[in-house]
């Protein structure tokens, strides 16, 4: 067996998305050789000194057989020891994971348990079957419905959505047919859509990785600062035995393997941590490591097949933060030039909030290539501050799912069609 705390050759499944970018900082401080495949040829992991290769893939969302083909190939023309997905890809691995495990090591759990959680809709159902909170919820398919079930003030969201895309604060009827207007057009109501009870609290976040049904590593964080779209932009290690207690309860009963992730709110008026989402893969791991748990050398070692002892929790009050994301929520909220630049002077000198910070997405004294991105989103949002806002309402990068490409996944011809392509169809690594 390889053991994970040698150097290991690691293929990771996008290049585009925060997480990604910061595994592979934690990957390279680590010495593993890190690889990369993306449909974006200038990703944001392309700017790290830690990626050895990058290969250039179809686009999950418009050809998850054409991307799954590709990887196929890949890992069967280089060796690599573990296949780490960062984001959506985890859905289509984990629907064929036989094959791809054939070649290499990857944690993910069965693809029953993966669908039970990928979708907003479906997670809310589990919540409730295992008696977890979360905010008062309706699930409806319809305009019709969505009138007769909303109570003001409620968040609206599509059950399938990504980076805080997809989502509705409906405070009044005239924030309602907005809401309405944007999900028919869209398209939206072809799936299911919830309405759920606005709940005022902080916006937490937890993290665990799990070896077959048992949780070993655990990690929580609040958001201090938000970024454009309701990301975070500066978040603070937090101790939440509550939250780990209900991750253990979900991971227990899907018999979870591999990254987990759930949104929390805080309510002002509780002490009870109200579940809101649920990603299945590791979110943006920084925060996590800087505190002490290295949630991604955990993944490693689970998708080589080890049983690793549960990692101590990690320590509370560690600060981080995301320069870009900072400077983009500024931006989005109506910051002047003036704004920005104050904006980026006290991210530099550590001052207000950033005191006793340090940076997670770009670390440009650890990774001096990452300052690229974060020249090129100042320069940007200093030649127009308004683009941010455009910018968050943007559609889905070609490295995520979409309703189509989910139906074509869960298909039952799917698979049958993948394994009758000839070899040379589809792009070459």
């Amino acid at each position: 067996m390889v053991d994970a705390r040698t150097p290991l050759r690691v293929l990771v499944s996008e290049g585009s998305s925060t997480s990604s970018r910061e595994a592979i900082t934690i990957l390279g401080l680590a010495g593993h050789h890190v690889e990369i495949c993306d449909p974006a040829r200038w990703c944001l992991a392309r700017y790290s000194r830690f990626v050895r290769k990058y290969h250039h893939c179809p686009p999950l969302r418009s050809d998850p057989a054409g991307y799954l083909g590709f990887v196929e190939r890949l890992l069967a023309a280089r060796h690599f020891d573990v296949l780490l997905p960062t984001h959506e890809q985890g859905f289509l691995f984990a629907r064929s994971e036989a094959r791809l495990k054939a070649h290499t090591g990857l944690a993910l759990p069965d693809f029953a348990s993966y669908r039970a959680v990928h979708g907003k809709a479906g997670f809310s159902r589990l919540l409730d079957r295992l008696g977890l909170p979360q905010p008062p919820t309706r699930i409806v398919t319809s305009a019709d419905e969505l009138r007769a079930a909303i109570r003001f003030p409620s968040v609206v969201k599509t059950s399938v959505g990504t980076a805080s895309r997809d989502i509705w604060f409906v405070r009044d009827a005239g924030d309602l047919n907005r809401a309405l207007y944007d999900l028919e057009s869209s398209g939206d109501f072809a799936g299911e859509v919830l309405a759920q009870d606005l709940i005022t609290g902080t916006v937490e976040k937890a993290q665990s990785v799990f070896c077959r049904g048992a949780l070993v590593g655990f990690h929580a964080y609040r958001q201090v600062a938000a970024g454009v779209g309701g990301g975070e932009a500066i978040k603070e290690s937090v101790s939440r035995p509550a939250i780990r207690a209900s991750l253990e309860t979900i991971g227990a009963h899907l018999r979870w393997h591999g990254a987990l992730s759930v949104d929390v709110i805080m309510p002002l008026d509780s002490a009870t941590p109200l579940l809101i989402d649920c990603n299945p893969r590791l979110v943006e791991p920084v925060n996590a490591y800087r505190a002490g748990t290295d949630l991604v050398d955990l993944l490693l070692r689970v998708s080589l097949g080890e049983t690793p002892a549960p990692l101590p929790d990690s320590r509370a009050g560690v600060r981080t933060h995301l320069a870009m994301q900072a400077l983009f929520g500024s931006a989005s909220r109506d910051g002047t030039r003036r704004d920005l630049i104050r904006e980026c002077g006290r991210i530099a000198a550590g001052k207000g909030l950033y005191r006793g910070s340090s940076e997670e997405l770009t670390p440009v004294r650890l990774d001096w290539p990452s300052a690229v991105p974060m020249a090129m989103t100042t320069a940007l949002l200093l030649a127009s501050p308004p683009i941010a806002s455009s910018l968050a309402r943007g559609g889905f990068g070609a490295h995520l799912l979409d309703r189509a490409s989910i139906r074509t996944i869960e298909g039952e011809d799917f698979m049958h069609d993948l394994s009758t392509r000839r070899p040379g169809e589809g792009r070459d690594p």
